[in-house]
C-alpha cells in the first residue's frame, strides 16, 4: 500500500500533519475522519499533487450555479467524471476551472468526491464537503446538491441584505467627509485671507472651522490621516484575533438597531446551515461544529460549541439554547416542538424561512428609517460649515449699512 502526506485540521482547530499508509486517498480520508481529522490536503509520498486555488477564488454565486448545474447533471445519469469535465469546460472562472479539472483528475484516479473536494477547501469548504459525503454514502447525491444549491443561493441573499443595509450609510458617510475635506482644504482657507484682511471680527463658529481647516492643511493634518487608517488598520488585525473578534462581535450584538438585525442575521444562518445538514443525513454533532464554524459571528459560534458540548454529555438541544441566551425564545421552543416531534429539519428549515423574511423587513425599515437622517445629517454639517463662513460677512454687510 502506498504511502500518503496529509494535512488537515483536528476538531479543535490545530493544524495536523503527517504520513499515514493507505489503499487509496477515499481510505485516507475516511481514516483520518475516525480520528476526528479534517484534511485540507493529501498526495501520495512522490506524486504530490494539491488543487491550485490563485486569483480572485470563487464567489457564492458562481459556486451556487456549479451546484445547481451539477445535480441536474447527475439527476440525469450522466456519469460523475463527465459532468466534472462538462463543467470544467464551461467555466468562465479560470480559478474554478482549474479546482473543476483537478477534482475530475482524482475522482478519475479512484477517489471519492467528497475526498477529491477536501483538496480545495478554499472553494468547497466543510459543510459543502460533508454533505456531499452524505449523498454519496446514502446514495442520492443528486438531491443533496439541489439542496446544497439552494442553501448556498439563501446564504447570498442574506450577505446581500448585509450590504444592502452597510452601504448606503457608508457612501453616505464618504460623501460627506470627502465634501467637508475638500471645503476645509481649498474653500475655507480663502475665506479665512479675506476675513483677516478685513479685520472682521470672526464668531465662535467661524473659529472653529478656521481652525479645523488649518489642522487640514497642516502637517498635523497628514499625520491625523495617516493615524486614522494605521487605527481602522490595527482594529482589523484586532478582528482577526479571538479575543478582538469576540468583543467586537458582542458589541455590535447589543447595538441598538444594527444589533438586533445581525441577530436575526445569525438565527437565519444558523437554523439553516443546521437544518440542510441535519436533512442530508449529517449526524447532529458533525452538523453543529460544521454551523459553528460558519456561523459568521463570535458569540454565536461559542454558544454553539457550548450546545454541541452539552449534547456530547446527554443534554437535549433546548436546554443549552436557552441557556446561551444568544437565541430568542420562539427559536428555542420551535426547537423543542422539533426534537420531540422528531422532525428538527423540518422545524429548523421552517424558523430560517421566518427569519430570512424577517432580515429582509428590517433591511427595509433600517434603510427607511436611515434615509432622511443621513440628509440631516449631510445638511447640517455641510451647511454648517457654509454659514459660519458666511456670518461674519452678514456682520460685515450690517456695520456698512449702519454707517450709511
Amino acid at each position: 500500500m502506498p504511502d500518503y502526506k496529509y494535512q488537515g485540521t483536528s476538531r479543535d482547530g490545530k493544524s495536523m500533519s503527517g504520513v499515514m499508509t493507505a489503499t487509496s486517498k477515499a481510505d485516507l480520508a475516511n481514516i483520518l475522519k475516525r480520528q476526528q481529522i479534517t484534511p485540507t490536503k493529501m498526495s501520495e509520498k512522490g506524486k504530490e499533487f494539491n488543487i491550485p486555488v490563485f486569483g480572485g477564488g470563487v464567489d457564492s454565486k458562481e459556486l451556487a450555479i456549479f451546484t445547481r448545474q451539477f445535480s441536474v447533471m447527475i439527476d440525469a445519469g450522466l456519469p460523475l467524471v463527465q459532468c466534472l469535465e462538462i463543467l470544467a469546460s464551461q467555466q468562465e472562472n479560470k480559478t474554478f476551472q482549474k479546482v473543476l479539472t483537478a477534482t475530475r483528475s482524482q475522482v478519475e484516479g479512484g477517489a471519492t468526491l467528497s475526498a477529491s473536494m477536501r483538496s480545495a477547501p478554499k472553494v468547497f469548504d466543510a459543510l459543502y464537503v460533508n454533505m456531499v459525503e452524505a449523498g454519496e454514502t446514502g446514495g442520492i447525491l443528486d438531491t443533496i446538491l439541489q439542496r446544497l444549491s439552494g442553501y448556498i443561493e439563501k446564504n447570498v441573499k442574506l450577505q446581500r441584505a448585509v450590504k444592502s443595509a452597510l452601504v448606503y450609510p457608508i457612501g453616505v458617510l464618504t460623501v460627506a467627509g470627502g465634501v467637508i475635506t475638500l471645503l476645509l482644504w481649498k474653500v475655507v482657507p480663502i475665506f479665512a485671507t479675506l476675513f483677516a484682511g478685513l479685520g472682521v471680527t470672526l464668531p465662535l463658529p467661524t473659529k472653529i472651522v478656521i481652525t479645523l481647516s488649518n489642522i487640514v492643511g497642516s502637517y498635523f493634518g497628514l499625520m491625523a490621516l495617516v493615524g486614522a487608517a494605521l487605527s481602522i488598520f490595527g482594529l482589523k488585525v484586532w478582528y482577526g484575533t479571538p479575543q478582538g473578534r469576540m468583543v467586537m462581535d458582542t458589541i455590535i450584538l447589543k447595538l441598538p438597531v444594527l444589533g438586533i438585525l445581525m441577530r436575526k442575521i445569525a438565527v437565519a444562518r444558523f437554523t439553516r446551515t443546521l437544518g440542510t445538514l441535519i436533512s442530508s443525513g449529517v449526524p447532529i454533532l458533525e452538523g453543529l461544529d460544521i454551523t459553528a464554524k460558519t456561523a459568521g459571528n463570535a458569540v454565536v459560534e461559542k454558544a454553539l460549541n457550548s450546545v454541541r458540548k452539552a449534547l456530547e454529555e446527554g443534554k437535549s438541544l433546548t436546554e443549552p439554547l436557552k441557556e446561551s441566551q444568544v437565541f430568542p425564545g420562539m427559536v428555542t421552543q420551535m426547537i423543542a416542538v422539533g426534537e420531540q416531534t422528531g422532525a428538527m429539519d423540518a422545524m429548523l428549515s421552517k424558523i430560517a424561512d421566518f427569519y430570512e423574511e424577517e432580515v429582509d423587513a428590517a433591511v427595509k425599515d433600517l434603510l427607511t428609517a436611515l434615509e432622511p437622517v443621513m440628509i440631516v445629517f449631510l445638511g447640517l454639517v455641510v451647511g454648517g460649515v457654509v454659514i459660519s463662513m458666511y456670518l461674519p460677512l452678514f456682520s460685515l454687510i450690517g456695520k456698512l449699512s449702519d454707517s450709511h
